[in-house]
């Protein structure tokens, strides 16, 4: 005669799995097992990715009844279960960003060519400031002056076309030396009767000419003042902007006008002894030679040998020399030539 065991199914067969409420077999106890609380069913495995390590002397989950793994909560309803759970799908590797990504993909490619131009307006400063000379407006176009008007030189002598043939500098003569920095040459110093200039600047014409540095003997005095025999140099600007191209014809010649109705009695009568264009020291240079005739009351000089030297020094400002002899003094004329062929841009 069979005993039946209280959660055992007779019709299972000898085969069925024992009831996990079942007491073992052979315990002693003659008391007939009782079932225990109703338990729900144990949780799905975790995903492989979301396990926990099984710790290392611990029967794996779940024991036997009654018994639940140290240092974890029994599972039932309410509780939290070990895993994920298995109504929620599992998590994305990536997050998406939605509907919100190509709107971030065109702002990032915004900025990004927003940073290029930025870039691109840095290196144009660059170049153009890099490309200047002090005190110029970095965005006003080259030749053109900074905005300014253009020299009255500039205006009636245009710069020709293309630039001016390169020269060799000459060594200077022997003797001493007159140099003028601001006019960029030096020419000789001529010793007695000359005495060193000390009469301020000149600069009464309508060009710009500014006569500061050289020497004078005074010839005589009249009801006007001390008359000079003179021999200065200054500077005249001559082009526009950033140009170094010069007219020198055009502009030797103006120069010429300008200090005959400057600094002579008016009316006066002009001889021309020599007009060029010539090299002088090396560099590119106008060359003119008159006898100026004139009248002024109690002036005993009627007449004047006068030279004007434009020398292109590579500059926007052209260098001039200018030299006028009374006729009273023409023991004087000599010096004129020796003055010219003297002249050298350092």
């Amino acid at each position: 005669m069979s005993t039946t065991t209280p959660g055992h199914d007779p019709a299972a067969g000898a085969d069925s799995a024992p009831s996990p409420w079942a007491r073992p077999s052979g315990s002693g106890d003659a008391t007939p097992a009782q079932p225990g609380p109703a338990v729900p069913p144990h949780p799905p495995a975790a995903p492989p990715h979301l396990a926990e390590p099984h710790p290392a002397g611990v029967p794996p989950y779940p024991a036997a009844a009654g018994q639940r793994p140290p240092g974890r909560p029994q599972p039932g309803y309410g509780q939290p279960t070990y895993g994920y759970p298995a109504d929620l799908p599992p998590p994305p590797d990536v997050v998406s960003g939605g509907p919100a990504g190509p709107r971030r993909t065109v702002l990032w490619v915004a900025l990004g060519g927003g940073g290029v131009l930025v870039i691109g307006l840095v290196v144009l400063l660059v170049v153009v400031l890099g490309g200047r000379a002090p005190g110029r407006d970095p965005f006003a176009p080259f030749g053109s002056g900074n905005g300014a008007p253009a020299p009255p030189l500039a205006k009636l002598c245009p710069p020709p076309p293309g630039t001016a043939a390169p020269t060799e500098p000459l060594p200077p003569p022997a003797g001493a030396r007159l140099a003028d920095p601001d006019a960029g040459i030096s020419y000789s110093a001529l010793g007695e009767p000359w005495q060193s200039w000390d009469r301020g600047t000149w600069a009464q014409g309508t060009l710009g000419i500014a006569f500061n540095r050289g020497y004078f003997v005074v010839t005589e005095t009249y009801d006007e003042g001390e008359y000079l025999a003179s021999v200065l140099s200054g500077k005249v600007p001559a082009t526009v902007g950033d140009s170094l191209t010069l007219n020198l014809e055009c502009a030797g010649r103006q120069v010429v006008d300008d200090v005959r109705n400057s600094y002579y009695p008016r009316p006066n009568e002009k001889k021309s002894i020599k007009e060029q264009v010539t090299t002088v020291g090396g560099r590119p240079a106008w060359v003119s030679e008159f006898q100026l005739s004139f009248s002024a009351a109690g002036l005993r000089a009627h007449s004047e040998r006068v030279a004007v030297v434009l020398v292109d020094v590579g500059k926007p400002d052209a260098a001039v020399l200018y030299v006028s002899i009374p006729e009273t003094h023409p023991q004087l004329y000599p010096e004129i030539g020796k003055l010219i062929d003297s002249v050298r841009v350092p």
